[in-house]
């Protein structure tokens, strides 16, 4: 896009220092009318400081902030909103008890004496929600609205204080594909109005998509600043590690070993999921895709024995766990981790960890009845603690100590403890549930690397994701999963995140005159 002259903000030379230790230093950033400016780094570069400094939660060691030609100091959130700052972060703000207008103005100046003005917050709730295309009725309800409405009146209760700059933090979070695409057409109508952008994000493809420049933060300091045109994704990864990569995506050898996993005519309970039927081989990535509520994480739920199953029969290492016609169901999370399955679900804070306890409690939480922890129902503390300092070493958080809690550590260091649970035991296959949901870049090429690893090391992984440039760069074979369709499988090297999206919204029928 072509800048006008004047920056709505700059920052020069922005430090800050927390009890004598620098978390940025020399900070140059600015940010123009109508643009869309990417902030992007790993976990600990400095990205929420620099938040924290424009939205006026915190202050500047020193530096200058320059809003509108004016040097000034932002002495509070509610200064930051008066000249023009209004941030979107990831935690809703919205109060579900009240309608989509009542929370806009929550707050706001529009009563007449002691007396609410409902009929004039009414037609500015509909002027606000008319100007970003938002078909939603002002008089709805919160608490009926999906993950991604709710996004989106958030936006526009920011909207509706009439900013210059407006700051979104993750604001795809958990939302699905074409709810994302939904939030990037309000986005281009907030260009349209000329305000300044300031997008962070984990997700690259976002990026590429949405942002006009981008701010690469290291340790603290800008490393580049760069139109995203002239950044590809590898030199992009380079910069925020520091690292040479030369492949973002890992090559995963293609050896399929004996099969591990069957699925036949599988239908589960309060599911879409109807007469889907696969298999996972060993030293294979199987990938598994849908839309949001096509029941893709209920597969791996069920195979997992979390998901009731209605129908179909599934076996694991030759064996008959579940068969609806002869009624045998031998399927549960515990006996599934004895039998070397391990699951990683989507939401780690509320069902992956034990957000109260430390690193090597949750790491070997699911090996302690193993002879190598244990004898009887005493666990040997001093084995445990060698154990998981050796995984600790190996996926590189053993320096911030096996005994921090969960929840102080950063969402990639949890993910990492989280896989790392298959270390600590025999586990011939992993079911990964969107395992690079919110975790930063250097986390997300470990993943990656673990995966790699976990594979050609002779074990198998059931890959479930809706990031699809993750899915086609590496799976062996992709399924997709849709209403129309059932299950559909494929060969990676014959699959295109275009064909995943044709199978989504096109009948079987239509899909086959297609091809």
């Amino acid at each position: 896009m072509s800048q006008p002259n004047t920056p709505l903000l700059k920052l020069e030379t922005i430090s800050k220092k927390f009890f004598g230790s620098t978390v940025l230093e020399n900070i140059n950033f600015d940010l123009y009318p109508g643009e869309v400016h990417a902030i992007f780094g790993q976990n600990g570069a400095g990205k929420s400081t620099l938040i924290q400094i424009v939205t006026g939660d915190i202050q500047p060691s020193s530096g200058k902030i320059i809003l509108n030609k004016e040097e000034l100091k932002i002495h509070s959130v509610h200064k930051a909103r008066e000249l023009g700052i209004s941030a979107v972060f990831q935690e809703f703000s919205l109060v579900p008890q009240l309608t989509v207008e009542e929370n806009l103005f929550l707050g706001s100046n529009t009563s007449k004496g002691f007396f609410l003005n409902k009929k004039k917050l009414h037609q500015m709730a509909c002027q606000t929600l008319e100007q970003l295309e938002f078909s939603i009725k002002a008089e709805e309800m919160i608490i009926n609205l999906s993950h991604a409405e709710k996004r989106m009146v958030e936006i526009a209760k920011a909207f509706h204080t009439k900013p210059s700059i407006m700051l979104l933090d993750e604001p795809t979070a958990s939302l699905a594909e074409n709810e994302t695409n939904q939030l990037f057409s309000m986005i281009e109508i907030l260009k349209k109005e000329g305000i300044g952008i300031i997008y962070i994000t984990h997700r690259m493809n976002e990026i590429y998509k949405i942002a006009d420049r981008i701010t690469i933060l290291q340790d603290g300091h800008v490393v580049n600043t760069d139109s995203v045109a002239n950044i590809n994704e590898q030199k992009l990864v380079e910069l925020a590690t520091g690292r040479n990569i030369t492949s973002f995506f890992p090559e995963i050898k293609k050896q399929r070993g004996k099969k591990l996993l069957e699925i036949k005519n599988l239908n589960i309970s309060n599911s879409f999921v109807k007469d889907v039927s696969m298999n996972v081989k060993a030293g294979e990535v199987i990938g598994i895709t849908g839309l949001a509520g096509s029941g893709k994480s209920a597969i791996g739920r069920a195979c997992f024995g979390i998901n009731k199953i209605a129908a179909g029969a599934i076996s694991y290492l030759d064996d008959v766990i579940f068969d609806s016609s002869k009624q045998i169901n031998d399927i549960s999370p515990r006996s599934m981790i004895d039998r070397g399955m391990l699951y990683l679900p989507s939401d780690r804070r509320a069902e992956g960890l034990v957000m109260e306890q430390n690193i090597r409690e949750n790491i070997s939480l699911p090996s302690l009845g193993l002879p190598k922890f244990s004898s009887g129902f005493i666990v040997n503390r001093k084995i445990e603690k060698d154990i998981v300092e050796k995984i600790g070493e190996r996926l590189n958080f053993n320096a911030q100590g096996i005994e921090n809690k969960m929840e102080q550590l950063s969402g990639g260091t949890q993910q990492k403890v989280m896989l790392a649970k298959s270390f600590a035991r025999d586990v011939q296959l992993f079911i990964l549930d969107e395992p690079t949901v919110g975790v930063d870049i250097g986390t997300r090429v470990a993943i990656y690397e673990i995966i790699k690893e976990f594979c050609e090391s002779g074990g198998a992984v059931m890959l479930i994701s809706s990031d699809l440039s993750e899915l086609v760069n590496l799976s062996h074979r992709i399924y997709i999963i849709s209403e129309k369709n059932a299950c559909v499988e494929f060969n990676a090297e014959d699959c295109n995140e275009h064909l995943i999206q044709y199978y989504f919204h096109n009948s079987r029928v239509e899909t086959a005159q297609a091809s």
